[in-house]
């Protein structure tokens, strides 16, 4: 995701200006780190327990399985920030990220990303058979269409593209995309129809200066939000067409009119407003993991990459969603593909996709031409494709409390 940052401003300043990728000391690359361990950690306790409880067999499935889908998405999350990218065909013997699957203080090494992903899979495929059937009260709990999509985002991840095209087409099946007004309403609601899986932060458990809608929103009166509201680059919101609904979630001159902000909000170019928070005094705002359009966009990418002729068909559906005017592509091969991630670029913007997808095609940064300040970005203007950057460093702290850990590249 591109984000704009005044100089005044230091949240996350320096993962936007890379210099925190490469600093083991970094606060910003030991949160992840740290706060995806211990939700494995809780996992393990939970998936380690299970099988001996009081319960009944179907109980004790519903629990399992939801704990094994957090046991995978934080063992994914974290190779894709520590270890290098996955690349289909080859052995993947880089070294990964430690795997836990036991509770206790015990110190275990890096394992490959081969193994880290192999791990993945397994709880994936367990999940998506202990979840068959299960029909979850809200979208904080994680059923079988989420168990089926994290399964096509770690497949489209590795370039397993029949897996990820099939898990995809699985997930989105029976759900429906959002209407333009819906869309244009703002991504605050996890009772959103096309939510698939997200975070409800309700009064009693709100981080208020920390919630999500404290630094994302657009209307919650933050320093952080008057000062340095986040901005779309603008290369990329030129790209898209006024006939599309994406256009409105963000403002090219920054007034934001329907948002009636006061004079104490600074206002910059390209602002966005995708994210509201529920009020100026009230920062809560449900959080988006999983929707339907990523499930469109995984298949169709997926499609096209084998050259399957409806893959421009699967595009023109999620598409015609977002923008009426919208015409079936006649794209074919890599032409196709480049089109379906820029649209996966414009619908997923700020749902923190971007660095992932960037590393994962094996793309490289690129902010020249656009609404980047180099004084800000310290110069980063350009990273290559490979760049040792991609690969974070593994805490210091971490190494410091467990010896078999070996450092990245520093």
């Amino acid at each position: 995701m591109m984000w704009f940052f005044p100089i005044t401003n230091g949240w996350f300043l320096q993962v936007y200006n890379w210099s925190a990728l490469s600093n083991e000391n970094s606060a910003d690359i030991r949160f992840p780190y740290r706060t995806y361990y211990r939700i494995i950690r809780n996992a393990n306790t939970i998936i380690n327990a299970t099988d001996t409880a009081i319960g009944s067999v179907k109980d004790k499935n519903i629990v399992k399985g939801q704990a094994l889908l957090y046991r995978a998405f934080c063992h994914f999350q974290l190779v894709q920030l520590y270890g290098k990218r996955y690349v289909n065909g080859e052995a993947n013997s880089q070294l990964g990220i430690p795997i836990i699957l036991t509770v206790g203080n015990g110190n275990f090494p890096r394992s490959t990303v081969e193994e880290v992903y192999a791990q993945i899979n397994k709880d994936l495929d367990e999940a998506n058979i202990l979840l068959a059937g299960y029909s979850k009260p809200n979208n904080s709990h994680l059923n079988l269409k989420v168990a089926q999509g994290l399964k096509g985002r770690v497949a489209l991840t590795q370039g397993n593209w029949a897996i990820a095209a099939d898990y995809a087409n699985k997930a989105r099946s029976g759900m429906s995309l959002m209407s333009v007004a819906d869309y244009g309403a703002g991504f605050n609601n996890y009772n959103n129809k096309e939510w698939m899986w997200g975070s409800h932060i309700n009064e009693v458990q709100t981080q208020y200066f920390g919630n999500f809608g404290a630094y994302m929103s657009r209307n919650f009166s933050s320093t952080v939000i008057r000062s340095c509201p986040k901005a779309i680059n603008s290369k990329l919101y030129n790209l898209i067409p006024p006939t599309d609904v994406r256009s409105t979630i963000f403002s090219k001159d920054g007034s934001h009119p329907n948002l009636e902000l006061t004079s104490v909000f600074v206002k910059f170019p390209y602002t966005s407003q995708k994210f509201l928070a529920i009020g100026t005094g009230d920062s809560r705002c449900d959080v988006p993991y999983m929707r339907a359009a990523e499930m469109y966009l995984i298949e169709a990418e997926a499609k096209a990459r084998l050259g399957q002729a409806d893959a421009a068909t699967i595009l023109y559906d999620f598409e015609k969603a977002r923008n009426p005017e919208y015409v079936l592509s006649t794209n074919t091969g890599q032409a196709l593909v480049d089109e379906i991630l820029l649209q996966r670029r414009i619908e997923l913007w700020g749902e923190g996709f971007r660095f992932f997808d960037l590393k994962r095609t094996n793309s490289a940064l690129d902010r020249t031409g656009a609404n980047h300040d180099s004084g800000i970005t310290n110069g980063v203007m350009i990273v290559p494709s490979g760049d040792k950057r991609w690969q974070w460093l593994i805490p210091k702290v971490e190494i410091d409390a467990n010896p078999l850990v070996k450092q990245n590249e520093l």
